[in-house]
């Protein structure tokens, strides 16, 4: 049987809309830095080149917004999340990892939803360098989960042994995010 690729609530678009509460970052490739921080071992502070000469990876995955539209079959290019935990060496402890933007903007998520095949650091959208106003130089996609869990223009991870909700966790959107099961807003 085969898996449906659009969950519940969800309209397909071709186009990539653009959905953003914060400011966009100004990009300079020798002053940005990247951050890992929290329950590791091995903290990190990479630059922009550091950061590109990590191990990467291709995925294709959907993406789905809150908003209740779906884009198919995206392909992304960057690092792996499991790839940065293994870089950083998380410990046991830590259960979730906080993604933080260059403008303080968070969100949380579970560390398994993280580690799966599916979670990429992403710099490349469908072979193109991925442009600003999609979160351009690097962005995280996590494809399991509802895309503001998604957060553009990363600098950091914070790896925490407690759940630290991030900006629309707070402001009453599902702390988990599961588009199959529509975890909208915490009164779902």
């Amino acid at each position: 049987m085969k898996k449906e690729k659009v969950p519940p609530g969800q309209r397909v678009t071709k186009k990539f809309p653009i959905l953003h509460v914060e400011r966009p970052m100004v990009f300079n490739p020798e002053t940005w830095r990247f951050k890992v921080t929290g329950k590791v071992d091995n903290p990190l502070e990479l630059s922009w080149d550091e950061f590109l000469a990590l191990p990467s990876h291709k995925i294709t995955s959907d993406f789905h917004c809150v908003t209740g539209w779906s884009r198919l079959d995206n392909e992304w290019d960057g690092v792996l999340g499991k790839t940065i935990h293994e870089i950083a060496e998380v410990r046991e402890s830590a259960k979730h990892v906080v993604m933080i933007a260059h403008s303080g903007y968070t969100s949380n998520t579970a560390i398994e939803a993280f580690l799966a095949d599916d979670s990429i650091l992403a710099y490349r959208w469908n072979g193109e360098e991925l442009e600003q106003q999609h979160g351009g130089p690097l962005r995280s996609v996590i494809s399991s989960i509802y895309a503001y869990k998604s957060v553009k223009w990363l600098i950091g991870l914070k790896f925490v042994e407690k759940d630290e909700p991030g900006f629309w966790e707070v402001r009453g959107y599902h702390n988990k995010a599961d588009p199959w099961r529509e975890e909208r807003h915490t009164n779902d």
